[in-house]
């Protein structure tokens, strides 16, 4: 069996894109560099379906760019995740799931989490996952990430660096 691509043109492929972007209702940050966290994200955008609801953003790239995202700087983005509404509103921790996941049509998954007393047990959870996340993923701690970072966009922009045999 195979499978047929239509090709649009130019046109078309950027008014498509276009009109995706405009329909999120939520801009979600994810450390593409986090394997687990890649999970949520690939499985997220399996339910999204293409449909945009969900804008994904990763930090990780070196375009990452904080005043298109909330004003969420690379290191705050690194240490909680976060979202963006559709209305500029920042909201971060469980939060974002809570909401990622209703609009997604999955909200019953984190619906428990509202409650007082189960909200702030979680909420509480996330924290110490968060705290913990970059050493059980075996990264680096965040100021060495964020270092890695600056000199990788510093090397692209200023377009001098050596590739050790190491970093290939």
């Amino acid at each position: 069996m195979s499978s047929t691509k239509t090709e649009f043109p130019e046109s078309v492929q950027n008014t498509q894109s276009q009109s995706s972007q405009e329909s999120w209702q939520i801009k979600l940050l994810y450390d593409s560099d986090c394997p687990l966290c890649m999970r949520e994200v690939n499985f997220l955008q399996k339910r999204d379906a293409g449909r945009g609801l969900v804008a994904f953003v990763d930090i990780a790239d070196s375009s990452y760019a904080p005043e298109m995202n909330g004003g969420i700087d690379y290191k705050t983005a690194m240490g909680r995740i976060h979202a963006v509404l559709a209305d500029g509103t920042v909201i971060k921790n469980v939060e974002v799931f809570r909401r990622v996941y209703e609009i997604l049509g999955m909200g019953w998954i984190y619906a428990a989490t509202k409650l007082p007393i189960i909200g702030a047990i979680i909420d509480k959870l996330y924290e110490i996952w968060a705290d913990w996340r970059l050493a059980l993923t075996g990264r680096p701690n965040l100021a060495t990430i964020v270092a890695n970072r600056q000199q990788r966009i510093e090397c692209e922009i200023e377009g001098r660096c050596r590739i050790s045999e190491d970093e290939k």
